[in-house]
């Protein structure tokens, strides 16, 4: 009988063990299940804070940080919750950490790259150097920015095609859309021609199409004339500038510019100029010129 009690004494105890340590790990999970929630709280604040701020101009940018910070949060609190219940579980932690620790030195080296990816990622975020939206020059491709990761860049280009840039790839960003873009006019007229006439023309035209509220919304400016920019073989080259905003416009308003233009030179006179070639026989030191030969094939 006392052999009984005892066994039924070593069970409770057992039971009871079993109860605190099932009640501790039921603590930790809700604990880690109550840090999760409170991290998204905190992530979602943040945005909407943010968003506040900025006017929703830099939506796409705290997306990705808030992303970002919210998978960050996710991988600590897990890890550490799955150290603390195989604690609880009788599993030593420390083996587990060294061999992740030597694992890690073995992943950092065969994948440098990688890590360089997500480092230059972090600061392409964090410095604001481009946004989903943006049209963009980087590492030789340019197009439209669809997608910012940590990873890499997603970029489309005029004809459609996608273009994956790794983040580590990156050195410089030429970003042609934040706050306003110039819209570049270089147009080539006859040497004959006189450039202030021509610069007249051209602002007649930007002054017209100011004057149109649907292109008025998106020339910030008058038209700045810069000048003569060169002599070219058959032409003199003008260059002016147009101020655009939002600068994602600066494409259609030089090239409605333009065939504007076209016409009002052509309501001018002033010729627009095509490559030709002018052969000269030379002069003797008399003055006389040589005869000019032109040979003819016999029909």
């Amino acid at each position: 009988m006392q052999e009984l009690i005892a066994q039924f004494s070593e069970l409770d105890d057992s039971a009871r063990a079993f109860a605190v340590q099932a009640l501790r790990i039921g603590v930790i999970l809700l604990l880690a299940w109550a840090a999760q929630a409170l991290a998204a709280r905190l992530i979602r604040a943040f945005r909407e804070i943010m968003r506040r701020r900025t006017g929703g101009e830099e939506l796409a940018r705290i997306e990705t940080l808030a992303r970002v910070i919210r998978n960050a949060a996710a991988v600590v609190i897990v890890l550490v919750a799955g150290m603390l219940v195989l604690g609880e579980l009788g599993i030593s932690v420390a083996p587990i950490l060294a061999t992740a620790g030597v694992a890690g030195i073995a992943i950092g080296f065969g994948a440098q790259s990688l890590i360089k990816d997500y480092f230059n990622g972090v600061f392409l975020l964090l410095d604001d150097q481009l946004r989903q939206g943006d049209v963009v020059e980087i590492a030789g491709k340019g197009g439209l920015v669809e997608e910012v990761t940590l990873r890499f860049v997603r970029l489309r280009d005029f004809d459609g095609h996608v273009h994956y840039v790794p983040n580590g790839e990156i050195k410089v960003v030429t970003n042609r859309t934040r706050g306003f873009a110039q819209a570049v006019i270089e147009v080539g007229i006859a040497y004959r021609e006189d450039p202030d006439e021509a610069f007249a023309a051209m602002r007649e035209v930007a002054e017209g199409m100011r004057a149109e509220p649907d292109w008025a919304r998106r020339i910030a400016e008058p038209l700045e004339v810069i000048g003569v920019e060169r002599w070219a073989d058959s032409a003199v080259i003008l260059r002016a500038r147009l101020k655009v905003v939002p600068p994602t416009e600066q494409w259609s308003v030089r090239r409605e510019f333009l065939k504007r233009l076209k016409r009002a030179f052509d309501e001018r006179g002033i010729e627009i100029p095509f490559p030709h070639l002018t052969l000269y026989a030379g002069q003797a030191k008399d003055g006389g010129a040589p005869p000019f030969r032109v040979a003819g094939e016999d029909k």
